[in-house]
């Protein structure tokens, strides 16, 4: 009869049985005293210590044996059963530290599996009165710092790694101090100089350290002075010994500095309008920072790409730039290179080479940028709404993608067609189309003069939109009018696609959220004086101007910034970092429509 029963049916009767094995009068005959069993590791299977649990003759081994097949459970993902067990012990736990302590760890450890990571921190914030031994507090920061990475609070979570960093076995601390590093890179250099006066000398050590990196990795002359300085006066520093290896790539790496850039762009033809505003922002940033003996050189590819490489090199370029059509990158990516290179696009097969980099305003890395943005927000549960064309696909696909590297969930995507379809669209992915025809049905059997109101889903927490401004001004009313009066109006984002042109007042957008370049987002004198000059420049343009203007500015600190994986260059067209590849990826600025017009967050 028993194999009939559930698992959880199983580990009730187990736990009943315990508890009537320690309600029994009858003097037992003495024993020798059991070796107190360790809640260290749960090495054997749960079912090994529910058995062995019984066969326990003291009330503190068989509540060590429990806790240590939960535990076990924990491990194979089986949080159901574990809270099973934990619940049977919750009015009979040993008030000890260390049994509470592990009750409570175990606790948060299933609430994490549960996805209640909120709930699960607040079990981990131990009485401070408890003196626990290493291998609890290592369990607990380690499970703090896992739980704070999920919900993207970097700050936090390299805090909870300083701390984990002083519990763990010596040979483990390197990986833990390699993780607090790689946390620290994440965070702005705003974060890191506010924090720097940490009441904890170790962890205030860091940030100075993960400051310093950041501000001076394209300097090697100042960031070797101030490393010095920091190692001087952080001697008995974990990191004081030794550095970060990719600081110290930094510090090994010498920085382009070239006298003589050549520009490759298409000056003639029909694409010259495209390159114009790239031309303009390679002018304005040189005239920004000259640099005396320093020439910088435009080639025209309009003819042949391959050509104007070659009239580059005859000229003495030691670093050239461009170009920047697709097919011309590609036909001069295949070429023998012999001076550094910065590529103004991406193309699907490339060759690639430790002097090569490739730069574009790509709208496919502006969906994956959405899609950390979304997830740093919180949300869990996105929803997309796409245009039916190959731009707006691929930057679906390229969401989906980063999303399912974020989480475990995929995003559901729905796509619309302009029109009349648009709006069925929208009701079918709120699930409004659905309640309506319930709606439908019910007055068929009950008579018209039922009253009821339609319903949209609750389970989705952001709606992320992927379409032009034109399709965008239908799309979000949509949206707005098929949203329940019983639910709570999701959050609504979208790319700089859909951003209008010009200032004119957009009500209708309220509360939309869009990503875009800083110099967009947050206008300058400088924005204001590159429109008073081209007054016809739409934000494509502008976009185009700040990414020449980039450009530029990226080449002397290229080569730093890809040996030091964590640094970030502030750019007019966003926070950008150049991966192993030589790829450079653009963090977008992000702002929000309020009262008609759009105000960076």
């Amino acid at each position: 009869m028993l194999k009939s029963l559930n698992r959880s049916q199983l580990i009730c009767l187990t736990v009943f049985a315990l508890t009537l094995g320690g309600c029994a009068t009858q003097t037992p005959a003495p024993k020798a005293p059991e070796t107190q069993v360790s809640l260290a590791n749960a090495n054997e299977s749960a079912q090994d210590y529910l058995a062995q649990a019984q066969l326990a003759t003291t009330a503190d081994s068989k509540q060590r044996l429990l806790l240590l097949a939960s535990q076990a459970y924990l491990k194979q993902g089986d949080y159901l059963s574990a809270d099973h067990i934990l619940s049977s012990l919750a009015s009979s736990l040993a008030p000890t530290q260390e049994l509470q302590a592990q009750y409570r760890y175990l606790q948060a450890w299933s609430l994490q599996q549960q996805g209640q990571d909120r709930a699960a921190l607040e079990l981990l914030n131990y009485p401070s009165q408890w003196q626990l031994a290493n291998w609890q507090l290592a369990n607990r920061w380690q499970l703090q710092a896992s739980i704070l990475g999920s919900l993207s609070e970097y700050y936090q979570q390299a805090k909870a790694l300083n701390e984990l960093s002083r519990y763990v076995p010596k040979n483990a601390s390197l990986a833990v101090q390699n993780h607090l590093w790689r946390v620290l890179q994440t965070l702005p250099e705003e974060t890191l100089s506010h924090y720097q006066s940490s009441q904890d000398p170790r962890f205030a050590g860091w940030l100075q350290l993960a400051y310093i990196a950041k501000h001076f990795a394209v300097d090697p002359s100042q960031l070797v002075r101030y490393l010095g300085q920091w190692q001087r006066q952080n001697p008995m520093h974990p990191a004081a010994k030794s550095l970060p290896q990719d600081l110290q790539n930094a510090l090994n790496t010498q920085p382009y500095s070239p006298t003589n850039i050549a520009v490759l762009l298409p000056l003639s033809g029909k694409f010259a309008a495209l390159a114009d505003p790239i031309k303009q922002g390679i002018i304005d940033a040189y005239l920004a920072e000259p640099e005396q003996g320093v020439s910088v050189n435009f080639f025209d590819t309009a003819n042949s790409a391959t050509e104007a490489y070659q009239q580059a090199l005859a000229a003495g370029a030691e670093f050239i730039i461009g170009p920047l059509l697709p097919s011309a990158v590609t036909e001069v990516n295949q070429l023998p290179h012999t001076v550094p290179q910065l590529y103004l696009n991406q193309v699907e097969q490339k060759v690639t080479g430790q002097d090569q980099y490739f730069f574009a305003l790509s709208p496919t890395e502006e969906a994956q940028d959405g899609a950390n943005r979304l997830y740093q927000d919180g949300i869990r549960h996105p929803l997309l709404l796409v245009s039916d064309d190959a731009t707006s696909r691929r930057m679906a696909t390229s969401f989906a993608e980063r999303w399912q590297q974020l989480g475990d969930e995929a995003a559901e995507i729905h796509y619309y067609q302009a029109g009349d379809k648009m709006k069925l669209a929208v009701q079918q992915a709120l699930g409004v189309k659905d309640s309506q025809e319930r709606i439908t049905r019910m007055k068929e059997l009950l008579g018209t003069q039922v009253e009821a109101d339609f319903r949209s889903r609750q389970d989705v927490d952001a709606i992320y939109m992927i379409s032009g401004p034109n399709d965008l001004s239908l799309l979000k009313p949509f949206i707005d009018v098929n949203v329940s009066v019983f639910s709570t109006p999701a959050p609504l984002y979208t790319s700089s696609r859909s951003r209008l042109e010009g200032d004119r007042n957009a009500i209708e957008f309220n509360n939309l959220t869009v990503s875009d370049i800083p110099w967009l987002i947050s206008p300058t004198a400088e924005t204001q004086a590159i429109g008073s000059v081209f007054p016809r420049w739409q934000n494509s343009q502008k976009r185009l101007f700040a990414m020449g203007y980039d450009s530029l500015s990226l080449v002397n600190k290229l080569a730093q910034l890809r040996a030091f994986q964590g640094y970030q260059y502030q750019g007019l067209t966003g926070k950008l970092a150049v991966q192993a590849n030589g790829d450079i990826i653009r963090h977008l600025s992000w702002g929000k429509y309020q009262r008609g017009s759009l105000k960076p967050l």
